[in-house]
């Protein structure tokens, strides 16, 4: 069920349109990373490029800035690096409870504070 209360509609223009498709289309660009920097939905995104194809909406004549294409380009880049990171940081955290496990501690720096206290 919806919230309830009125629906918010929201009308794009065509220009808007048109320059989002052509966004989602660089290379190295994914659909939902546009849809996310524009604030829409990435199935209505993906309801614009179909439109496009059948030549409902016409992007030929939208230029694309360049820098706007790089941002788009980096922030993937950085959600893959995000990624990666997460996953060594979950394998190093593995790592340390099961060596703690073995040595019958509960962390690393717990078997140097016994050792200091005696």
């Amino acid at each position: 069920m919806g919230k309830p209360g009125p629906r918010t509609v929201y009308r794009y223009s065509a220009n808007f349109k048109a320059t989002a498709v052509r966004l989602s289309r660089l290379p190295g660009v994914m659909v939902s990373d546009v849809a996310a920097s524009l604030c829409i939905h990435p199935f209505m995104l993906s309801k614009w490029r179909k439109q496009a194809r059948e030549g409902l909406i016409l992007t030929k004549e939208i230029d694309i800035d360049k820098d706007v294409a790089a941002e788009l380009k980096e922030l993937r880049k950085l959600k893959k690096d995000f990624e990666r990171l997460k996953v060594e940081h979950d394998h190093l955290k593995k790592a340390i409870a099961f060596t703690s496990a073995r040595k019958g501690t509960s962390s690393p720096s717990s078997s140097t504070a016994r050792k200091r206290s005696r």
